[in-house]
């Protein structure tokens, strides 16, 4: 995926103002329209001249790209985003009109996608006058809770951030904390719904409500796929020759699992129902990696040269590259 630089594209600077955005676009919406432009690749500049709007004409979601920061060049073509793009930061509204972005531009790329999703979380505007009642606008946002707290649940105290504009127009960052309860058997990506935490409602309207996805904190040992939880467990040479049984910890109990004898790094072990919590819990896997002292003794040296001489001089002595000799 290709990092976007949506300053370099309409051509201004991070400092630029909201009135220097709307020229910039409006110059290039000119400049490249397809129905008068005669640029070369003129309709995929107008769409990514009205992408670049779309982010940087909104407070929130220019806030959020500004913080991804200097280390993603622009052009990168492994772009992905980090894990923790975007969490804990509120986008208003119930979502922009797909595929009818600033000017009409069209679909938006993969790159604003990653960031924003399909939805891009544009704000809704809202009737004007005291009179009219109007419900206040849906918001989301990501948050990262531990993978312990969708075995068990739990309830968390999360810190929210979202840019509201002040009286002098200009964008301010506020935060605020609010008590969520975690379920039992959540998984990456599913959605917490809180009613009447979005924005609030005009002229005695109701409050909007809050969307929270939820995404796992990096953890030092366990990776997730789905329900499924997996782990590298390592092992030494002779647990891999000799076969043995190793207390295994997964996210909520400790379990003693039996290692063959005779086995290779890479084996894959799965312990059913082990995984998150569910109507159909996931499962637990654990792929083993034969690992070495970091400084053998002399003693474990002799050893292991006495296992060299051993294969050499024996007809069946292992080989690990047997299949590499028809190769010669």
């Amino acid at each position: 995926m290709e990092y976007k630089d949506y300053y370099k594209i309409l051509g201004i600077s991070k400092s630029a103002s909201q009135d220097e955005i709307k020229k910039a676009y409006r110059k290039q919406a000119r400049k490249f329209h397809p129905d008068v432009s005669k640029e070369a690749n003129a309709e995929e500049s107008f769409k990514e001249a009205g992408e670049a709007y779309e982010v940087l004409k909104d407070p929130e979601k220019r806030a959020a790209y500004d913080q991804l920061g200097s280390n993603w060049k622009a052009g990168s073509q492994g772009f992905q985003p980090p894990p923790d793009w975007g969490t804990g930061f509120e986008f208003h509204g119930g979502g922009s009109q797909h595929g009818n972005s600033a000017g009409g531009a069209g679909d938006f790329s993969d790159f604003f996608e990653s960031l924003f999703g399909r939805g891009g979380f544009s704000s809704q505007g809202r009737p004007s006058g005291r009179a009219q009642q109007a419900q206040g606008d849906n918001s989301h946002a990501k948050v990262l809770i531990d993978l312990e707290d969708a075995y068990h649940g739990a309830e968390r105290s999360l810190s929210l951030r979202s840019t509201e504009m002040n009286a002098q127009g200009r964008p301010e960052l506020k935060t605020r904390t609010l008590k969520v309860k975690i379920p039992k058997g959540v998984k990456e990506g599913q959605q917490i719904r809180l009613r009447g935490q979005g924005t609030p409602g005009q002229g005695g309207g109701k409050a909007g409500d809050l969307f929270l996805e939820l995404a796992f904190n990096p953890h030092s040992i366990y990776k997730v796929e789905g329900h499924d939880v997996s782990m590298v467990l390592p092992i030494a040479p002779w647990e891999a020759a000799l076969g043995t049984t190793i207390n295994v910890p997964t996210p909520s109990t400790h379990v003693d699992v039996k290692i063959p004898k005779g086995v290779s790094s890479g084996k894959k072990m799965r312990l059913k129902g082990l995984g998150i919590p569910g109507k159909t819990a996931g499962d637990f896997y654990i792929r083993l990696e034969i690992v070495l002292p970091e400084n053998l003794s002399e003693k474990e040296l002799e050893l292991y040269q006495a296992l060299e001489k051993h294969a050499k001089e024996s007809e069946d002595g292992f080989n690990p590259r047997e299949r590499l000799s028809a190769y010669h």
